[in-house]
């Protein structure tokens, strides 16, 4: 039995598919079409299988009439695990044409039916509605403007859940803070605990889009001062959250 929103699985030979995934250039995702893996020297490994192992628990695994939205893409990964659990809608957007191209041909191959757009997380906005699931996964830390970001998902698309993963760098504890600090309280931010983000001014992995890593302190913080509720930690760099009240100036 189809999917909700399943198209009939085009009859493409693996010397077409393998063929197809050259054309369409260097893939970030390693994605199983048919028995052709598009990126299997991946420098991670089987990525992001290896990721969605280790938190493929913690998502609804029925999202039967639920819509979906998946906020950078890249070849389309994630969207397709959605239409995998039923999901009625899922819409993925990439800034990245190419990956959209990607994402679009892996959809084709699986039979699933996505709605994949050119548009930043900043333009979250033109879309027009929100969404029962949101993921946003890897992106943060590529951007100029994260907090920003994910003020726009809250404004704008997430109703319910939000699925967010950072790359994460420094200590990893975190510790309860006082609502307030007097100004000359120094050395709670020598804390390793204390809410981090580190700024790469250069490069980071070679990748001159990587700007701000956070610790985990931090990405807690900013996920809470953006108005959602963490209900779930399930990988090291996941987590699962609600979209709630956001919390006044004061604390």
């Amino acid at each position: 039995m189809n999917h909700p929103g399943s198209t009939v699985r085009p009859n493409f030979t693996p010397d077409q598919i393998r063929q197809r995934v050259r054309d369409l250039g260097e893939w970030f995702h390693n994605l199983d079409l048919q028995g052709v893996q598009t990126a299997p020297g991946h420098f991670l490994g089987d990525y992001p299988m290896i990721k969605w192992r280790e938190f493929a628990h913690a998502i609804p695994a029925d999202l039967t009439g639920r819509s979906v939205l998946d906020i950078g893409c890249n070849a389309g990964f994630y969207s397709i695990e959605m239409k995998r659990r039923g999901a009625e809608t899922v819409v993925g957007i990439d800034s990245d044409e190419a990956y959209l191209a990607q994402a679009r041909f892996a959809a084709e191959v699986c039979g699933v039916e996505i709605d994949f757009r050119p548009l930043s997380v900043y333009d979250v906005a033109k879309l027009g509605r929100r969404f029962d699931l949101v993921l946003f996964m890897g992106v943060l830390y590529h951007l100029r403007h994260p907090l920003l970001a994910l003020d726009r998902l809250y404004e704008h698309v997430v109703s319910d859940l939000l699925v967010f993963q950072t790359m994460c760098r420094g200590s990893d504890a975190v510790v309860a803070l006082e609502n307030d600090y007097p100004f000359r309280e120094r050395e709670i931010f020598d804390d390793p605990g204390f809410p981090r983000m580190h700024f790469v001014e250069k490069r980071y992995a070679g990748d001159p889009t990587n700007w701000w890593v956070p610790n985990r302190a931090c990405a807690m913080a900013m996920l809470r001062s953006a108005g959602f509720q963490i209900i779930n930690h399930p990988e090291a760099e996941v987590f699962i959250c609600r979209r709630g009240t956001p919390p006044t100036i004061d604390g």
